[in-house]
């Protein structure tokens, strides 16, 4: 079901928080740049762009619709009595839930599908996995000559869990560098593109398979802690991880064993459960790692203004009575 469509014009609160990267800013300019490229809906929309709720609530009191990250979920119903549909400008929601605040005719919908350089990460990650960078960027540190032969990636097998945009942009990269690609998702159902399909219970069976374990699902309740100690052993010896979904789908302190034993080869990380990673973290030491500050998948010249083209698609789709895309299911929890 879509937002029932309301008045000839609506009225649009943009929240954008000043200590997120420019990256995430929705600026009058670009959002100016955003109704040029739509015309034939910005007048249609009253638009409004605040900043770490200044003037939130004033501007929530008359808004249709919100565009944000972190909102006052808990008083949305009070706040923001004519909302109908709230756009978040990430693909992950477990910030929000549970969803027990979200009044039953207000819609989420959510960026999936926005993040566009994914599968250029995940094919730079099995690259320098296969290629033991993590191992060379540890020794380097200390000073350690260490040659390691291996073969190419063709051939070898990448286990990818969790197949929405970055999950299949990944599973792409890696057929075209010749690899077996093994999809999990919990519909199993098949994907064009990855060789085997199949549903999370099917895990144990799979791990032993995999050169290199990618990680790209979203935090749930079942996804929680789905990666630990006793799946990592089950992982050949030598084999890599790759997380670009969240850090909390994998046990950290298993993750970390498992480097520091040599069982896993390496791993490339760009998600962690604490952001910005403290300076005391240990994966800071973890060896045969690399790290990166979740930046895998946002492209800073096509983020926001794919937001925003996201943002007038499904404007277009209220207008025509029609179901939002990216439109977050409570119970699935995305």
């Amino acid at each position: 079901m879509s937002p029932t469509p309301m008045a000839e014009r609506y009225r649009l609160h943009i929240e954008n928080i000043r200590t997120q990267h420019p990256i995430f800013h929705i600026t009058p300019e670009r959002y100016a740049a955003a109704e040029a490229r739509h015309p034939e809906l910005a007048p249609r929309l009253d638009a409004t762009i605040g900043w770490d709720l200044e003037d939130y609530r004033a501007a929530a009191a008359e808004a249709d619709f919100l565009i944000g990250w972190k909102l006052p979920f808990a008083t949305i119903a009070q706040d923001a009595p004519r909302l109908r549909w709230m756009h978040l400008i990430g693909a992950g929601i477990e910030h929000a839930l549970p969803l027990d605040w979200l009044p039953a005719d207000v819609a989420i919908t959510t960026n999936r599908g926005v993040a566009t350089k994914a599968g250029e990460y995940v094919a730079m990650a099995v690259l320098a996995l296969n290629t033991r960078i993590p191992l060379f960027a540890s020794n380097k540190a200390q000073r350690v000559w260490q040659r390691e032969f291996v073969s190419g990636v063709e051939g070898k097998t990448a286990l990818i869990v969790g197949m929405g945009n970055l999950g299949r942009s990944g599973a792409l990269r890696c057929k075209g560098l010749g690899m077996h690609v093994i999809g999990v998702r919990e519909s199993g159902a098949p994907i064009e593109g990855v060789d085997e399909m199949h549903r999370p219970n099917a895990l144990p069976a799979l791990l032993p398979r995999a050169d290199v374990l990618v990680l790209a699902v979203p935090l749930t309740t079942k996804t929680r802690g789905l990666i630990g100690a006793a799946e990592l052993a089950l992982m050949k010896p030598g084999a890599g991880l790759v997380n670009i979904g969240r850090a909390a789908s994998v046990d950290q302190p298993a993750l970390g064993a498992a480097l520091r034993s040599g069982h896993l080869g390496g791993a490339v990380l760009d998600v962690f459960e604490t952001e910005p990673l403290p300076p005391d973290a240990p994966e800071w030491d973890w060896p045969n790692a690399i790290l990166t500050p979740h930046v895998a998948a946002d492209d800073v010249a096509r983020y926001m203004p794919d937001t925003l083209d996201l943002f007038f698609k499904n404007f277009q789709r209220v207008l025509d009575g029609q179901p939002l895309i990216n439109r977050v299911d409570p119970d699935r929890q995305y």
